[in-house]
C-alpha cells in the first residue's frame, strides 16, 4: 500500500557519518549502500517541501563510551573531526536539521532524543509523523524509534535504509521486532507514493 508523504511529515537520518561507514573508526559492514537509498529519500522529501533532520553523535575524545575510559566502543565521531563528518556523498540539503548527541564526556546518548533538542525542533515544526533510518540498527536507530513512539510519534521505519552492527547475531532483526512491538512500522522507497 502506498504511503503519501504530507504536511507533519519529516525524514530523520541517524548518525550517517565517516566513522560509521566502511573504513571508519567504528565500521558497520554494509553501511555505504544506505547513502544512495537516503539520497533518493532525501529528494522526495525536498520535493514535498517537508524537513530532513540528521543527527550525529559529536563526542568529546575522552568520551564515556570510549575503551579508555571503560566504555563499549573505540574513539569515533570526535567532535569537529573527519571521522564525525557525514559521508561527502550524502546529498543533504542546506536546510537541513543537525541534532549533536553525547557532546559531553559523561553522558551518553543513543537516542536523538537524549539532551538535545530534537523534541522542541519537532514542535516547532508541527511534526507528527516521522520517518527514521541510519545506524545503527539496534542501537540509535532503535532508541531514538522507541523514544519517538514513547513520546506520541507516528514512526515509520525504513527499512531498506537501516544498518545494523549486529554484534551478536540477529541483533538487527531483534530491534527491529522490538520497535513494531512499540508501535513502529515498516516502509521501503518504492512505497512511497510519488
Amino acid at each position: 500500500m502506498a504511503i503519501q508523504l504530507a504536511p507533519g511529515d519529516a525524514l530523520m537520518i541517524i548518525d550517517l557519518q565517516n566513522d560509521f561507514l566502511e573504513g571508519g573508526s567504528l565500521e558497520v559492514p554494509g553501511s555505504n549502500a544506505l547513502i544512495p537509498v537516503f539520497n533518493r529519500y532525501i529528494v522526495r522529501f525536498q520535493q514535498s517541501r517537508l524537513p530532513v533532520i540528521a543527527t550525529r553523535d559529536w563526542h568529546p575524545s575522552d568520551h564515556c563510551s570510549f575503551v579508555q575510559q571503560g566504555g563499549p566502543w573505540p574513539p569515533h565521531c570526535i567532535a569537529g573531526s573527519a571521522g564525525a563528518a557525514f559521508h561527502a556523498d550524502l546529498a543533504l540539503p542546506a536546510d537541513t536539521h543537525v541534532i549533536s548527541k553525547a557532546i559531553t564526556r559523561e553522558a551518553d546518548a543513543y537516542s536523538g532524543f537524549s539532551g538535545t533538542g530534537l523534541q522542541d525542533l519537532l514542535q516547532s515544526l508541527h511534526i507528527q509523523r516521522i520517518f527514521v533510518g541510519g545506524i545503527a540498527t539496534e542501537y540509535c536507530v532503535h532508541e531514538t524509534v522507541n523514544d519517538a513512539l514513547q513520546l506520541g510519534y507516528s514512526v515509520t521505519v525504513l527499512q531498506d535504509a537501516t544498518q545494523a552492527i549486529n554484534r551478536k547475531p540477529h541483533d538487527g532483526i531483534k530491534a527491529i521486532d522490538d520497535m513494531i512491538a512499540h508501535g513502529a512500522t515498516l516502509t521501503q522507497f518504492q512505497e512511497l507514493a510519488a
